[in-house]
């Protein structure tokens, strides 16, 4: 099922833009998308025991990937392989958004989210690095909540 009906079906209302295909933040910057919403950085990552998380956070964040275990109860943190990014959320390097997790039927990965993102409109990609979407946070939850994935707000 495509990304946009699933929101549709939601009731999830959306602004998209479509771009040139971006692979990092900065890549993303130099497009003007006239879109309301903080931009979004999304790292797929995995701990000591191989649980996975995503972590979404303002893009003129830096990661603590020291501080962030003790935050959500795990252990060092370092990045997943592509391998497991496809297998999981069914996206490529360059195309990361917590829209993936609509293809995580097992619901292994535990969404992160920045607490600064929250009363906002954040802006993510719909599953390819070739648009961009505004949602409002609190959307971005009901949808995290229909996918039956676990989320904790740091």
């Amino acid at each position: 099922m495509d990304i946009l009906d699933v929101l549709n079906k939601l009731n999830i209302k959306y602004d998209i833009k479509e771009h040139k295909a971006v692979y990092t933040v900065e890549e993303m910057q130099e497009i003007f998308l006239d879109l309301e919403g903080i931009g979004c950085k999304n790292l797929f990552l995995q701990d000591v025991k191989k649980k996975l998380f995503l972590y979404i956070f303002p893009e003129y964040k830096r990661a603590d990937l020291k501080m962030l275990p003790g935050k959500i109860n795990s252990k060092r943190l370092s990045f997943a392989n592509e391998n497991d990014l496809q297998i999981y959320l069914g996206l490529i390097p360059g195309a990361v958004t917590p829209l993936g997790i609509i293809n995580d039927k097992e619901q292994k990965v535990t969404v992160v989210l920045d607490k600064e993102l929250k009363n906002n409109k954040v802006l993510i990609h719909p599953n390819r690095n070739t648009a961009t979407i505004s949602i409002k946070y609190d959307d971005l939850i009901k949808f995290i909540k229909y996918c039956g994935n676990f989320f904790i707000e740091i």
